[in-house]
């Protein structure tokens, strides 16, 4: 940090959106650290309804949170980046089962976590080492999308999801905890849902209780992903061949019509899964699995959850 006398907290803001655009990144915001008071009041209150479901890791850590200096002592500014992951090429639909469109390639948390290194790096080769400075996608507890809103990169939907109101959101966030002075955005995004329940009434399972309330319990990508054990058999779901994850609600959202197809090679659907088709998913057995999603983030259903959802999704 004793170097970075030499810039403005503005010159160097300015210097490290540059290069995370440069690196790929589709945006990059700055925010101040300081505690989520309004976040932890609307998680807590979440919390105390339920809809977390079995993801006891929510209830755990929750000041770290709320509080980024708590999470990392001495942040002073955190640096949120997104990046695009809608597809060029999407899994066939007729006679098939279906996989989020952000597991279709490698694992996320690899790709962006390498390019936040880099940036990192940049970083610490105008200020010196920065001790303190840590990098994050979905990797710590942190509200990703608050402080990816509170950097101007969007607004949050209906549907809970990060918005971008001229590229959608179909985006994967990353963060830096820097302990700089940096310079916040100034701008902030109003909210642009209106009146418009796309996402609520395309949920086939009820998961969006309201506006902005999501209930784990019903949802179809918790229920194949974090849920452990069966899938309830007393729910009666329908869910629409979704074997991993689900995308439903953001298909039909509006300002998804702006997406555009990501740049990133890893992210690319291989030949084998566009092959696959229903009757394929039903004998799949652990070493096509593992030569299907070597790297991907559907292992973390592991080869018995995704058998047992594509049990599920047979006799549904």
């Amino acid at each position: 940090m004793s170097s970075q006398s030499t810039f403005s907290a503005f010159e160097l803001s300015r210097l490290i959106k540059q290069y995370a655009l440069e690196l790929g990144f589709d945006e990059v915001g700055i925010s101040i650290a300081k505690r989520l008071d309004e976040d932890a009041e609307w998680v807590e209150n979440w919390l105390e309804k339920g809809f977390q479901g079995e993801m006891s890791y929510l209830e755990r850590n929750k000041e770290k949170r709320y509080d980024p200096h708590l999470l990392v002592e001495g942040t002073q500014s955190i640096v949120s980046v997104l990046y695009n992951y809608f597809p060029e090429e999407q899994l066939a639909t007729n006679d098939n089962y279906k996989i989020s469109k952000y597991a279709y390639g490698q694992d996320y948390h690899t790709v962006i976590r390498e390019k936040l290194y880099k940036l990192l790096a940049f970083v610490e080769s105008h200020t010196g080492k920065l001790e303190l400075a840590r990098a994050f996608t979905d990797s710590a507890p942190i509200l990703d999308r608050a402080w990816a809103q509170k950097s101007n990169l969007g607004f949050i939907g209906k549907n809970t999801c990060l918005i971008h109101p001229r590229k959608g959101s179909y985006f994967f966030i990353g963060h830096l905890f820097l302990p700089l002075q940096l310079e916040e955005e100034t701008e902030e995004i109003t909210e642009y849902c209106g009146s418009c329940r796309r996402c609520i009434d395309a949920c086939p399972t009820g998961a969006l209780v309201a506006p902005h309330q999501l209930d784990a319990n019903k949802c179809i990508s918790y229920l194949t992903i974090e849920h452990r054990g069966e899938i309830p058999k007393d729910i009666k779901l329908n869910f629409k061949d979704w074997m991993f994850g689900c995308d439903i609600c953001q298909d039909v959202c509006p300002w998804n019509r702006f997406a555009k197809p990501h740049k990133e090679p890893l992210f690319k659907l291989s030949d084998s899964l566009k092959n696959m088709r229903k009757t394929d998913w039903e004998q799949l057995d652990k070493a096509k699995f593992n030569e299907l999603f070597k790297g991907s983030a559907v292992k973390r259903t592991k080869y018995d959850g995704l058998k047992r959802n594509i049990d599920f999704l047979k006799n549904e």
